[in-house]
């Protein structure tokens, strides 16, 4: 097979592969060994029926559609590999007119990832980022940890805000009882606003035993359109009030919750935990805003196809998430009364920015020529197979067998991101 160049306009490219008389007839003697099984012909086993019999009976070309597929598929990637090019689509493919012993030409016009030499990524200047770590930040964080380690116990007083209630309920419109207005034994934080405004501020003062007409209007926008706008009451029984009891912040507290003796050691060992993640996050805003200078630097004519597919990717990415709630794009579109044609729309401008991100970042990659060592590979695995709690080997196996061009892909992209802030200017 020989690859040509013809054309380029833009991101769309036209280039033929020709193939020689005998490829494309073992093409095609390939593609009768395969399917020969399906057709019946007097006289013979299904299978066995010689290649012109077949041909005969069925027509001269029964088996050319399947060699001209057989024999495009297997040459199109070397083809686009030998004249250096990305396709980002599927091809748009011509073929001229099989004459039998002659030459075989494919044209072929697929859209590319464009060209991109980038500028200007060397020498970036930004203003330095730092994230200082006050005590207010220790004191908040030691606060975290302290509500993480409270406890609920019962109360013998009216309930207040804060409190977490026990409780029954029916609602009524008029003197109808509504399905879906009925509970039992449901707890209730007063204050999380949880439930139809104005329901939790009449339950302030209640006490345990307590029987309570709530009396509410539900939203003109609430869901059930049967409720929406109506004033009903719900009949409320008060089982318990429970609070929050929080320990004190002192010698215990660091023994009980952490390795160490005194308070003191807790407080230095969460400075030094939150210093750690501040360096990460400035660390992170740091590289972000250089990506956004070398971002505005540059202009990159791209593709459409490459925001469309990275919309898909982000679609998928955000069905999936909904999936873990127990939803799906369907209902959430229902919800917020929208469709997928103006989701995918407000996705438009996100999907943009970051293909051009990521092409000017391999850019960057293949302009300092960088490359990813075995050692790097390895520790990359190790670290993912750390982070998943997995065992090393499985994780090592599934990238090298079925993501491994992806894994270099990823390193590569990082170490030009470093490349990036090693040589900016940071004031």
């Amino acid at each position: 097979m020989k690859a040509t160049f013809i054309s380029k306009e833009k991101n769309d490219v036209k280039f033929s592969m020709q193939f020689t008389a005998e490829e494309f007839e073992k093409a095609v003697e390939d593609a009768y060994l395969k399917n020969r099984g399906k057709y019946a012909i007097d006289g013979f086993r299904k299978g066995k029926a010689p290649r012109k019999l077949i041909e005969a009976h069925y027509g001269e070309g029964i088996f050319l559609e399947d060699g001209i597929n057989n024999i495009f598929s297997k040459s199109y990637p070397s083809a686009a590999e030998d004249l250096g090019l990305d396709p980002v689509d599927r091809p748009s493919v011509d073929f001229e007119e099989f004459e039998k012993g002659k030459d075989f030409t494919i044209t072929v016009t697929v859209t590319v990832a464009p060209e991109v030499n980038v500028k200007d990524y060397k020498g970036v200047e930004i203003d330095k980022i730092i994230h200082e770590i006050t005590d207010e930040d220790i004191q908040k964080e030691l606060e975290s940890i302290q509500k993480r380690n409270s406890r609920m116990v019962l109360v013998d007083r009216p309930a207040k805000d804060g409190d977490t209630m026990l409780i029954d309920y029916a609602g009524f419109v008029g003197d109808s009882q509504f399905e879906g207005g009925t509970a039992e034994r449901q707890p209730l934080t007063l204050g999380s606003n949880t439930f139809i405004p104005g329901f939790e501020e009449q339950l302030v003062g209640a006490s345990a035993g307590d029987e309570v007409d709530v009396k509410v209007t539900f939203p003109a926008e609430y869901h059930s359109e049967e409720l929406s706008g109506k004033e009903a009451v719900f009949k409320v029984k008060v089982h318990e009030i429970k609070e929050s009891e929080v320990p004190e912040i002192n010698d215990e507290f660091a023994k009980d919750v952490s390795e160490f003796d005194t308070l003191e050691e807790l407080k230095n060992d969460t400075r030094v935990k939150l210093e750690k993640t501040a360096a990460s996050k400035a660390e992170y805003e740091t590289k972000n805003a250089l990506l956004e200078k070398i971002y505005n630097a540059n202009e990159i004519d791209i593709p459409d196809v490459m925001v469309e597919d990275q919309i898909d990717e982000m679609m998928g990415e955000f069905d999936n998430q909904l999936r873990y709630q127990g939803l799906d794009l369907t209902k959430y579109f229902e919800y917020l009364g929208k469709d997928a044609a103006e989701f995918r729309g407000e996705l438009r401008g996100d999907a943009y920015k970051k293909v051009k991100t990521r092409l000017l970042v391999e850019a960057v990659a293949n302009a300092e020529k960088l490359e990813v060592s075995e050692e790097e590979v390895d520790n990359e695995i190790k670290a993912m197979a750390e982070q998943y709690k997995m065992d090393v080997e499985k994780v090592k196996k599934s990238m090298m067998t079925e993501n491994f061009g992806m894994l270099i892909k990823d390193i590569k992209m990082r170490k030009a991101v470093d490349l990036i802030a090693e040589h900016a200017a940071i004031k």
